[in-house]
């Protein structure tokens, strides 16, 4: 039976930061997946660091929204109607975690992460020589109603407050910035301080290469066979069981599938997400992340294309796809942009591990000694990765965190 210091278990990007924050300190880590590295969840993302984030998305409190979203009629959001009684609790809590006075709190709890989002990548990208993957380009956001650029207010406020730049910019400067977006908003902000990659997979697949050369191992091996071995833990995987003293659980959605046999039961939901990629017609071209505020969805520069990200999806894991929202999405995109033919084949789907406070989980497990917790990322999981890992990594090795890990303890839905 083979020894290591640590175990963790999933390879998406905070599982893989957080393996190598521990080998850097000197640690012998096993990083365990079924998969691939990077090749599930944190394949699909929009690739935005998001340093400049200061509210989570929010329950909608517009009677409108609520009808369109009930009537498949929302770009934003869809649902399948089976899963409702499963979902209710969770939505019942992101409603009342969505007030105006919870939503600044989390604002300021959680800014600390963001606050160090882009500095850590870029830290772990130089020792992996993945900064060709780095755009600091910032993200620029349109707005095509007067009603939701006034609504900024309260935002635009608290990152004054944060001291977080941003840029309020007309049609004719938005297209200064970008050229090839089409003059179908008025209005635009820029948050010069958010970056961006251009594969998320290649970062990903950097960052557990740079494992490997500091002794780190990759094994095959389902998370589920996690038992107690004496005083620490065991994980069976394709080259025999590993033994550790201490396991970090970054599985993403499938954290549930672990957790709730051994007792540990938070309140953690999937919110569903699709992308395609396109070309561009002629000569249009991104710089940037570019979000369609109103139409809910994404477009960004990526190596396989464009790529076009959809609102959320509530629906059970492992339900069948059900991409509709891209009829819905795709005259607005094409009216805001030159999309031109589809670069890919498939639909891809992936699923966000959602608390309803908005916040991850950061620390041990409660009641179970050398368990930690690196989970509930939400739409924030390639933004955090790296922060989140060298969090983990500083309280496993008792060293004093970089900023308070109080607030995303896991003793909060207690």
């Amino acid at each position: 039976m083979a020894r290591t210091d640590a175990i963790v278990l999933g390879a998406g990007i905070v599982g893989t930061s957080t393996a190598l924050h521990l080998a850097k300190r000197g640690l012998s880590v096993a990083l365990i997946d079924r998969a691939g590295v990077g090749e599930q969840t944190s394949y699909g993302n929009a690739g935005v660091i998001e340093g400049n984030t200061i509210f989570p998305p929010a329950f909608p409190g517009d009677v409108g929204a609520l009808i369109r979203i009930a009537l498949k009629r929302a770009p934003e959001a869809n649902y399948h109607l089976s899963f409702l009684p499963q979902a209710l609790p969770w939505l019942l809590a992101f409603r009342a975690a969505s007030q105006p006075e919870r939503l600044a709190e989390t604002a300021r709890l959680i800014r600390p992460l963001y606050a160090r989002a882009v500095a850590e990548h870029e830290a772990l990208m130089v020792g992996a020589g993945a900064t060709h993957f780095l755009r600091k380009t910032g993200w620029l956001k349109v707005y095509r109603s007067e009603r939701s650029f006034k609504a900024l207010r309260r935002e635009f406020d608290l990152a004054a407050l944060f001291g977080l730049p941003l840029q309020a910019l007309d049609t004719k400067a938005t297209q200064a910035l970008e050229p090839s977006l089409n003059p179908v908003f008025p209005h635009a902000v820029f948050w010069p301080q958010a970056a961006s990659v251009s594969d998320p997979l290649g970062l990903t697949r950097a960052y557990a290469a740079r494992f490997k050369v500091l002794g780190g191992v990759t094994l095959a091996g389902d998370a589920r066979s996690l038992h107690r071995a004496g005083n620490g833990w065991r994980v069976e995987t394709n080259e025999g069981g590993i033994d550790a003293p201490d396991v970090v659980v970054a599985l993403g959605p499938w954290t549930r599938d672990l957790l709730d046999p051994i007792g540990v039961k938070l309140p953690l939901m999937v919110k569903r997400g699709y992308h395609r990629h396109f070309r561009a017609k002629g000569n249009a071209a991104l710089a940037r992340p570019v979000l369609d505020a109103d139409a809910g969805y994404l477009i960004t520069p990526m190596v396989q294309g464009i790529r076009m990200t959809t609102g959320v999806e509530f629906a059970a894991r492992d339900a069948k796809p059900s991409p509709v929202q891209f009829d819905r999405l795709m005259p607005k995109a094409r009216e805001l942009f030159p999309l031109g033919e589809r670069a890919d084949q498939e639909t891809w789907l992936g699923s966000r591990p959602c608390f309803p406070d908005s916040r991850p989980v950061i620390g041990r497990a409660p009641g179970l000694g050398g368990l930690w917790l690196a989970i509930g990322h939400a739409h924030w999981g390639l933004t955090l990765g790296p922060a989140t890992g060298r969090m983990i990594a500083e309280m496993m090795t008792g060293a004093v965190p970089f900023c308070d890990p109080a607030p995303y303890r896991a003793e909060r839905f207690r």
